[in-house]
This record gives C-alpha cells, sequence and structure tokens, in this order.
C-alpha cells in the first residue's frame, strides 16, 4: 500500500534509527512508556464505554425507584394510620365542570403544551387497629399504570410544578376497599385541597346489590376515569370514560384476521348475563339458525383447564377469546355493572361489537367516533337484532371491523394505552388549540385515502348532480319571501325549494302569484308557529344538502350561494353559513356570553342562511337533548345556535364560515319589524348559549380563525376569470 507508507515514512523521518540491521521503521518503546500508554488507553476506552451504556441504555431513572415492582411493592412502603376521626370528602360534585372544579392555572403555559401529572409517593394506610384499607394493595395492573405514567412525558417529580395530581391508592376494583377509610386517606393527601386538580382510576364501580355506576369513595372534586359510567353518573366534559381492562389482552395474541365476511354472523360469548336476555338470544338462535352463536360457560371441562379461556355450546368446546374471530358481530350486554371487558376482548379479535346496554357511556366516547367501529342498539330493540345488522352493508361491516380491532390497539391493548389516552384527552381539554383533530383520534395511521369515510358514514364528497334543497320560513312577508325565492333560483345547483308556512292564521298566496321558477317549489302549512318546524325532516327533501334561509334574505348573490354549496360538498358533516357569531366566558359573570361584534373568531353561523346535511333535520327533531328544542319554541328565538350547538356536539368540529359577509341587514339577519331589534334580544341569546351548555353539559362549541373565500376572490383578475366574481362585501 504505497500511500500508506509514504506518510508513515515522511512522519516518522525524524524519529529512525539505525541499527546493525538497518533502518527501524517504528522506534521501539521503552516496557515502562508501553506500559503506561496501554493503562492510559484502557482507562479512556472504559470511559467510553460507560458514558454510551448511560446515554443509550433503556433506563428512567424516577420510574424505577418509585414504582418498579422488583424495586418496591407495598409492604416495603411508610405506613400511614388513619385516626378514626379523619376527615372524609364529600360525596362527589356532579355539577362539576372543567371551568368551575379545576384550576387551568396551576397548568400554566409550556412550549410543549404538555399538563405535568405527579405520583405521589406510596405509602401504606392503615386504621387505627392497623388494618389495611384494601383488601389486595397494589395490584398489578394499578402498578403497570403507574409506571406507564411515570415513564411518560407528562411525569414530573415536582409536587410544585404539577397540574394534574394522581394518588398511589388502587382503586381500579372497588371490592377490594374499604370505602370510608379510603375516603380518609385521599383526604389526608397533601395537595388534596378538596379533591381539585386530582384524578382517581376505576375500572370496577359500585358493590352488590345496587352496583353503582360510579365509584362510591367519595371524593369531592376529584376528575374520575370510570370503567362503567353511565349518563346519570358521568360528568360530561370532565369525567373520563375509559374501558374496562381485560388481562386476556396481556396474555392472548390472536392471529391477524382480515376484514370480511366470518363462519357466523352474531356470536354471544359473555358467561354471566341475564336469563332474560338469554332466553331472547336464544330465541333468535332458534329463528336464524347457524347464522347465530349462543356460548355459555362450560361445565364438563377435565381438571386443570381454565373455565375463563373456553366456551361452550352444549357438548362443543370453543377456545375463548380466538372464537370472537370466527363472526362478524359480536353482542356485549350489560351485566351487573354497564362496563363489560368483554368490550375489549371484542374489540381485540376484530369483531364489531354489538353494544346492547341502555346509558352505557362509551369508553373515551368523548373522543372516539363509536358509530364508526360499533351499534349501539337499545335494549328494547333485541328481538330486532338480526334484521337491524342485516341491513348493513358488506363494505360497511368491513371497515367496521377494521376500525374496531385499531380501537384495541391504540387505546385498550394495556394499561399504558387507557392511562396514556385518559391524559390525552385531559391535556386536550386544558390546551384546546394544541388539541388532537378527530383524524389523529379515529383514523389508524396506515388508512389510505380510498378507504377514508366522513364521522357519519357520508360519501367524502357528495354527488355535485342532486344539488339541494332550499328551505325557506316565512310567516307573511310574501314581497321579500317572493324576491328570495327568485334569487335562489338563479343557484346553479338548486334543486327544489321547499316554503314552510309558519302562518296558521292566514293562508298562502294563490298557486298565479307565486314566482315562475325552473325548479319544483313546494308549500308545507304547518300546525303550529314554531321556529323548529325549519329543522323538521320533511318528505319532500331529498338531495342530501339542504340550505335553511329565511323569507328576507334577499342581499345573498348566487355566487355567493353557489360558492357555499360547493364548500359544503367538501365538508358535509360541518355548518357551512355567512355571518359567523362567537361564544366567550364572561370572566365577571361567571357564565357565557353571545358575541356579535366582529372579531377574529368564529363558534357559530347563522342559519338564517346556512348549508346542512339532512341528517342534523333528523337529529333536532327527534335527538336533541333535554328539554331545548321546546326551549326554542317557546322562546321563538335560538334555534340557530341550537342546531350549531348538535352539530358540534355529534362532529367535535367547528362550523365553516364562507365569504366576508358579517351582517345581513341589521345585526341578527331579520327585517326590520323582527324578532331580532327587540331590546331583550341579545341577552336572551347569552342565555340560550348557557342553557344548552348545561343542557349538554359540556361546551361543544369549537373556536375558529379562519373562512373560506374563493381562490382568486382578492386578485387582481378581470372578473370573466373568476368562478364567482360576485361574491358580496361585509
Amino acid at each position: 500500500m504505497k500511500w500508506l507508507s509514504r506518510p508513515v515514512g515522511l512522519s516518522m523521518c525524524t524519529s529512525v534509527k539505525y541499527s546493525s540491521r538497518g533502518p527501524a521503521l517504528i522506534p521501539r518503546m521503552k516496557t515502562k512508556h508501553r506500559i503506561y500508554y496501554i493503562a492510559l488507553f484502557s482507562v479512556v476506552l472504559l470511559g467510553l464505554i460507560a458514558t454510551g451504556m448511560f446515554q443509550f441504555w433503556p433506563h428512567s431513572i424516577e420510574s424505577t425507584v418509585d414504582w418498579s415492582v422488583d424495586r418496591r411493592s407495598v409492604h416495603d412502603a411508610p405506613e400511614v394510620r388513619l385516626p378514626v376521626s379523619s376527615p372524609i370528602p364529600e360525596r362527589g360534585d356532579l355539577s362539576c365542570r372543567m371551568h368551575t372544579c379545576f384550576d387551568v392555572y396551576r397548568c400554566g403555559y409550556n412550549p410543549k403544551n404538555r399538563i405535568k401529572v405527579y405520583i405521589y409517593p406510596l405509602q401504606r394506610f392503615v386504621d387505627e387497629l392497623g388494618s389495611h384499607i384494601s383488601t389486595t394493595g397494589l395490584s398489578r395492573e394499578y402498578n403497570e399504570l403507574l409506571t406507564a405514567i411515570s415513564d411518560s412525558d407528562f411525569y414530573t417529580d415536582d409536587m410544585n410544578r404539577a397540574c394534574l395530581f394522581i394518588p398511589s391508592i388502587d382503586m381500579l376494583n372497588q371490592n377490594s376497599l374499604r370505602i370510608r377509610e379510603t375516603a380518609q386517606a385521599l383526604a389526608m393527601l397533601p395537595r388534596w385541597d378538596h379533591g381539585m386538580n386530582h384524578l382517581l382510576f376505576n375500572m370496577l364501580p359500585g358493590g352488590p346489590p345496587d352496583y353503582n355506576t360510579a365509584l362510591d369513595v367519595p371524593r369531592d372534586r376529584a376528575l374520575l376515569a370510570g370503567g362503567g359510567f353511565s349518563t346519570w353518573t358521568y360528568r360530561q366534559g370532565y369525567d373520563v370514560s375509559t374501558p374496562v381492562y381485560s388481562p386476556l389482552s396481556a396474555e392472548v395474541e390472536l392471529p391477524e384476521k382480515q376484514p370480511g365476511p366470518r363462519h357466523y354472523f352474531i356470536l354471544s360469548s359473555q358467561t354471566a348475563i341475564h336469563r332474560e336476555y338469554r332466553s331472547e338470544l336464544e330465541r333468535l338462535k332458534a329463528e336464524n339458525g347457524e347464522a347465530i352463536l349462543i356460548l355459555d360457560k362450560c361445565t364438563n371441562l377435565s381438571q386443570g383447564i381454565p373455565s375463563v379461556r373456553k366456551r361452550c355450546y352444549k357438548n362443543q368446546v370453543f377456545d375463548y377469546p380466538q372464537i370472537l374471530q370466527e363472526s362478524s358481530f359480536c353482542v356485549v350486554l350489560r351485566g351487573a355493572r354497564l362496563g363489560q371487558a368483554a368490550l375489549s376482548d371484542v374489540l381485540q379479535a376484530g369483531c364489531v361489537p354489538v353494544i346492547i346496554a341502555d346509558s352505557y357511556i362509551l369508553p373515551f366516547s368523548e373522543v372516539l367516533d363509536w358509530k364508526r367501529a360499533s351499534v349501539v342498539i337499545p335494549e328494547d330493540k333485541l328481538p330486532e337484532m338480526y334484521t337491524i345488522l342485516k341491513s348493513i352493508p358488506h363494505r360497511q361491516v368491513e371497515e367496521m371491523q377494521r376500525q374496531a380491532h385499531w380501537f384495541w390497539e391504540a387505546y385498550f391493548r394495556s394499561m399504558k394505552a387507557i392511562a396514556m389516552a385518559t391524559l390525552q384527552i385531559i391535556n386536550d381539554r386544558i390546551y384546546p388549540y394544541a388539541a388532537r383533530s378527530y383524524e389523529q383520534w379515529n383514523d389508524p395511521p396506515q388508512v389510505k385515502w380510498s378507504s377514508v369515510n366522513s364521522p357519519l358514514f357520508l360519501p367524502l364528497i357528495p354527488p355535485r348532480s342532486p344539488g339541494f334543497t332550499a328551505v325557506v320560513l316565512t310567516y307573511d312577508r310574501i314581497e321579500s319571501l317572493f324576491r328570495v325565492i327568485t334569487e335562489i333560483s338563479k343557484v346553479p345547483s338548486l334543486a327544489k325549494l321547499l316554503v314552510v308556512w309558519n302562518n296558521q292564521n292566514k293562508s298562502p298566496p294563490e298557486e298565479s302569484l307565486w314566482p315562475k321558477i325552473s325548479v319544483p317549489l313546494k308549500v308545507v302549512r304547518t300546525k303550529e308557529n314554531k321556529l323548529s318546524n325549519r329543522f323538521f325532516p320533511y318528505d319532500e327533501i331529498e338531495t342530501e344538502a339542504v340550505l335553511a334561509i329565511d323569507d328576507d334574505i334577499i342581499m345573498l348573490t348566487s355566487d355567493e350561494l353557489q360558492f357555499g354549496y360547493e364548500v359544503w360538498r367538501e365538508f358535509p358533516d360541518r355548518l357551512v353559513g355567512y355571518p359567523g357569531r362567537l361564544h366567550l366566558w364572561d370572566h365577571e359573570m361567571g357564565k357565557w356570553k353571545y358575541e356579535s361584534e366582529w372579531t377574529n373568531e368564529v363558534s357559530m353561523v347563522l342559519t338564517g342562511a346556512a348549508f346542512y346535511h339532512k341528517y342534523f333535520n333528523y337529529l333536532y327533531t327527534y335527538k336533541m337533548p333535554g328539554d331545548i328544542k321546546n326551549w326554542v319554541d317557546a322562546h321563538m328565538n335560538c334555534e340557530d345556535i341550537a342546531m350549531n350547538f348538535l352539530v358540534a356536539n355529534i362532529t367535535g368540529k367547528a362550523p365553516i364560515k364562507v365569504t366576508p359577509r358579517k351582517k345581513f341587514k341589521c345585526p341578527e339577519c331579520t327585517a326590520i319589524d323582527g324578532l331580532s331589534l327587540d331590546q331583550t334580544h341579545m341577552v336572551e341569546r347569552s342565555e340560550c348559549i348557557n342553557k344548552f351548555a348545561s343542557v349538554f353539559g359540556t361546551m361543544p362549541l369549537k373556536v375558529v380563525e379562519h373562512r373560506a373565500d374563493p381562490v382568486l376572490y382578492k386578485d387582481d383578475f378581470p372578473e370573466k376569470l373568476k368562478s364567482f366574481p360576485n361574491i358580496g362585501s361585509l
């Protein structure tokens, strides 16, 4: 290697010595110097190896010291005695919401928009007689949960930096707790402060004979991540509904199964269901034969075979949960508790769960769209289950199977997955501007464009050909009504015009007096003068798109209306409208406020002119929570706010404002003699927002800072080059 010998020779030429044998290429090093350099090199090498191991070897100093089962157990923890006279927290405030019982100022601002979670040191709480407050101590599942949190980016070991506090008291299974003593232990925590900013985990609430659907331990204002909430005990937007963890998830690895038809159509595998439900399932099997398989607990197993891993039908024995992979739909019925671990097993198998448990709050339903992964059937509809499931298209069933398995992978698989999803939901509430989107929560990472679906199972972009139906609510303003009809008829995509005549004391004009237009015009007379009539699901509405418009909105141009429809086609699950409005929290008054002034933000669009999918007519008429619909009709106001609440609550998305128009004619888009000029109108609309937020149990409205305009709207191009040249001003 000539290129190597030359530089070596040059660099060493000054040190070359001659001997009787000729020049030495490398000088001979003295023994003591050689030993010195070898020792120095060894020390440096060992230092580099140690540094590399410290930097790159997987470790977590904080969690290993505090939460590893190998390093510490409840028996090694310091003992804390609870005097009989120790204070007991209040039962629990059902009215708690994030803005009333949670101190967000503890969370503060940080560049990562991430809450900090502190886990109290492990302690062994005992009563005055030395008996432990729990019969099981620290369960494996709770240890895994605490370890996952301590290993995460949420964790902090500095109590003063913490936004959220988690006790090291295992409350996953209420059956193992002494209720009074556990409550006393909570009250002794140094930062308890009536439970403010504390999070408790519980998966098996209640106990015999009542089996309450929430943890019975008095807990003041603490948040509860619970596995069996009902609509009566769940504080929407405050508590977090979690899965009931299935230990089989860690024990059984199911082979991958592609979505598609299975050997059985419906399968029931639960062993402890009510006899009335079982008899109804047996009747369905008798009617539909081999398509339905009803399994029960095995009674004739050989000794040593775990019964939890087997299910039986007559003399046939099936492996569980493997058998779940052989069915398209799997029944999940309520038991003594609403939350069932069977739901996790079913999802793992990629079987579409058929959930039959009235009032059950599904796990993580605040962010997960369960319509994409399950079928929920009321208990009184159990006899019709087979017919209902048969009506679901095959392609949709395959999508639901795929989505069900992904829900398990992402949110049910382990205690770590459950803990991280719970903390992320709370994090999204505190930092909503950095929250995960609907797609991030619900779309599998490997999802392809061809399989993406709207949360309402609508096409991504509804076809252009059907157009939209304009629904005009009117009372007796004939002249402006006719002008509105004439203007709307110029919109190319108008398919039908429906006039809702809301005046019972006056007949609509004769047919010959109506404007002559090129699309069908239908007049529907109502029985009562109600604002909700504008959102009734009339049979005459045959298109997917609906334009709700008042009888005095004569200033919108055909270009504005056509552009609004084009935007709706891209976002068919949204409200798409023109003037935007905003809800604000009034800190002085301690309640929500309606804002109609021009701002940079929008959370509502007025339905005096707005596009939406006709599906929301059905929801507004038949599924509106509480007494909101009756309240709107009684006050003759706020039907638009109610529709905004409904759509935002269903989709988790904000409306879309189109074009720059911020007003119609007067502040609330009605005529000079309309309702909106009443002095109490704005005050009443603020009261509407507070009323609706109370009924919904949360504030579903989402705030955005953008609108949709045509691409060339502001560009200095000839008008003939623009698709929508006639876009109105403010």
